[in-house]
């Protein structure tokens, strides 16, 4: 069936453009400092930070697919959960509760009279964003081996092959593509993080371009927001050559490992999972039970929700026509295409243009529907991903036989199509809700004036030194992000 879609999806495509062309056109006034020697330290500070965020996630992530997909495990979906928890966590967190805890005159510090390493800098941001990206890595590698037929590990281990050898030379060429989905993944999120660098004090291409928002300094603002477009225009571009292989399913392979093998395998990855999970939950708690509420102002979650609402619901109208074009024709799948170039430019980059696009219109500048505007184009693709996949699965023969019973297309699509997509309707609405709650650059820039979030209250907190009222907006988000957590493993385990 064929939606009349032209209209949304050029609308879309109007406004995912904005971003581009903003960029270019104040970069023209600014050009010449391309190339000067600061530029070229932020852009190897934000290289460097993505290349070692990879390649720790890559170390850990790994290993832990290995382990959630083949080790026979007690309780093995609560495992399997466990190594998820931290995607639950938006970093920014992860970030604020390190450096409160080990920090000058941290809690660490101030609790058990230990001095700590100082956290932050390159070293403290690579930390913070490999303990919440691995998941990523851990994932899509899952997948990849779960599809594996076990049966050319055993052929290699019967002839004469050890369990290390089959691993290197057998499995891990077969799921190269996982891993690599998994690290593209990785690259993007920490590119397009904000809070890390910024509360680690490393000067990343978000960072900076926020300083220079604040300072006035829109054309610079501009032309590094355009450096920073062009590497994720290349990791977009490596990610669409991205084909996994397929594999004829069979057996899975199931490892049983010894007692002692078990306990040496949490032993390592124990204080990781601490690490990202338990020290940001005891240092909200320590907060809550020393500051209780601290004067916390209900409003501020009201306005998370209110705005994320709003969000969610103009993402599903629009994902709604954008799905089901994507399904009929080459149009429809290029205009799903140019969603995930929205969903891959970082939120600081979304925020500035539209700040622009706001100065221009001055009836959106500084509204509620500018920063809904900017959540719609950040996390469309959600919406649309979850949409698609339920509608792939609709039986089209229902459709037809509304069709020839005398059904209009309008009432087909209303009373056969839209119910039995509900689910994945339901889905992408809960997904871009639950980002749009956690969402900061975006909202930081384009929130109007006194419209407080959680994710913005916590920046303010951090600013102000105040640390012991982000227990409460902490610990809301903690929750909320795990609500969006258990949506995706739903969807994994239904895969599995």
């Amino acid at each position: 069936m064929r939606l009349p879609a032209s209209y949304p999806l050029a609308l879309l495509a109007a406004l995912v453009a904005l971003t581009p062309v903003y960029v270019l056109l104040s970069l023209a006034s600014d050009a010449n400092t391309l190339f000067d020697s600061h530029n070229l330290e932020i852009l190897g500070n934000t290289l460097a930070l993505m290349a070692l965020t990879v390649l720790g996630s890559i170390l850990i992530g790994v290993p832990l697919a290995f382990i959630s997909a083949y080790v026979h495990l007690p309780l093995k979906k609560f495992w399997l959960v466990l190594f998820a928890a931290p995607l639950a966590i938006p970093s920014y967190i992860g970030a604020f509760t390190l450096y409160a805890a080990f920090g000058p005159g941290g809690e660490i510090e101030g609790l058990f009279g230990l001095t700590t390493a100082p956290m932050y800098g390159l070293s403290g941001a690579a930390i913070v964003m490999t303990l919440y990206t691995f998941p990523f890595v851990m994932m899509t590698t899952r997948s990849s081996l779960l599809s594996l037929d076990a049966s050319m590990v055993n052929a290699a281990r019967t002839l004469g092959m050890s369990m290390t050898g089959s691993i290197f030379k057998v499995i891990l060429p077969r799921v190269v593509n996982g891993i690599a989905a998994g690290s593209l993944l990785v690259a993007l999120y920490t590119l397009s993080d904000f809070g890390t660098p910024a509360m680690m004090r490393l000067d990343t291409f978000t960072r900076v371009i926020y300083v220079e928002y604040n300072a006035f300094g829109l054309n610079r603002a501009a032309m590094l927001s355009l450096q920073l477009m062009c590497i994720v225009g290349f990791l977009l571009f490596l990610e669409s050559q991205i084909k996994t292989a397929t594999e004829r399913h069979g057996r899975a392979l199931v490892l049983f490992p010894s007692r002692l093998q078990l306990m040496g395998l949490f032993t390592i990855f124990t204080p990781i999972l601490m690490l990202a999970i338990g020290l940001p939950l005891a240092i909200f708690m320590l907060w809550f039970a020393r500051d209780g509420v601290a004067d916390f102002d209900i409003n501020i979650a009201w306005n998370s929700a209110y705005a994320s609402i709003i969000a969610a619901l103009t993402a599903v109208i629009v994902a709604i026509p954008v799905a089901h074009a994507a399904l009929t024709g080459k149009a429809g799948r290029i205009m799903e295409r140019v969603t995930y170039f929205g969903f891959g430019i970082p939120g600081i980059v979304m925020g500035t243009a539209l700040v622009y696009g706001g100065l221009q219109l001055p009836l959106l500048y500084q509204t509620l529907a500018l920063l809904v505007i900017a959540y719609v184009l950040r996390f469309l693709p959600l919406a649309v991903g979850s949409i698609r996949t339920s509608t792939e699965h609709l039986d089209g023969s229902l459709v037809k036989s509304a069709r020839v019973l005398g059904a209009s297309p309008r009432e087909a699509f209303m009373r056969v199509t839209l119910p039995l997509t509900a689910r994945g309707i339901v889905a992408g609405a809960a997904l871009v809700f639950l980002e749009s709650m956690r969402e900061l650059e975006a909202t930081l820039l384009l929130g109007p004036t006194g419209f407080e979030t959680l994710s913005t209250y916590l920046w303010r907190v951090y600013e102000a030194g105040y640390f012991g009222r982000a227990a409460i907006p902490g610990l809301l988000l903690v929750v909320i992000s795990a609500g969006g957590l258990a949506i995706m493993l739903s969807g994994e385990k239904r895969s599995s």
